[in-house]
């Protein structure tokens, strides 16, 4: 097993929750009114899992690596994927902040709520698919398998000393939680997704 297969394992279970949150988003824009528990359950996968432990291993190991590999941060797939991550961010810490106002009846709040939303979901199916498509084939094509074996033990230890032992099983069971009330995983694809993906340089800008 590659160390990106992991990353992409953890991929899909992304992509789960996201298609909860675009239900808790449209029934919100529909009905006026935001579920504050599943908005806030979403928000604490997100933050924790896909952005603590997720992009976590990324920056911490896998970018790296792929620095010392010879890609570029600056101008490079690298460096598009560390601002993504940060775009990421600041749609979740939007999420957030209007939550409490939303769910008590402010409607700026609920738009801001919903406009976050589908800005976060937009962002990370495109993100997840560079990644998938472009950026994990590149890295592996430069690493080894002593590379690829040290990343292993790299993440493994961030799951046991830095996530925390059970910590990752407990958003696996917030992403099924949510997915037991919102349906299955829709087969979403934008027309951006639908498109081929060309794995230079340029498509990751």
């Amino acid at each position: 097993m590659n160390a990106t297969d992991i990353l992409q394992n953890e991929h899909r279970v992304i992509e789960q929750v996201l298609d909860c949150l675009e239900t808790i988003a449209e029934r919100a824009q529909q009905t006026g009114s935001l579920d504050k528990d599943d908005a806030r359950s979403a928000v604490e996968f997100f933050r924790g899992f896909a952005d603590r432990c997720h992009h976590g291993k990324e920056e911490a190991h896998l970018f790296p690596m792929m620095e010392s590999r010879g890609f570029p941060r600056e101008a490079g797939p690298v460096g598009v994927m560390l601002y993504e991550h940060d775009l990421g961010r600041v749609r979740v810490r939007g999420m957030d902040q209007a939550i409490d106002r939303a769910a008590a009846g402010d409607a700026q709040a609920l738009r801001d709520f919903v406009e976050n939303a589908q800005g976060y979901i937009a962002l990370l199916r495109q993100h997840i698919q560079k990644e998938d498509s472009c950026l994990f084939p590149m890295a592996n094509s430069r690493m080894n398998a002593q590379d690829q074996q040290q990343l292993l033990r790299e993440f493994e230890k961030v799951e046991r000393e830095e996530i925390g032992v059970g910590v990752h099983e407990r958003f696996h069971a917030i992403a099924d939680q949510l997915a037991a009330k919102y349906g299955p995983a829709k087969a979403r694809q934008s027309q951006a997704a639908a498109a081929p993906l060309d794995c230079g340089l340029g498509s990751l800008r």
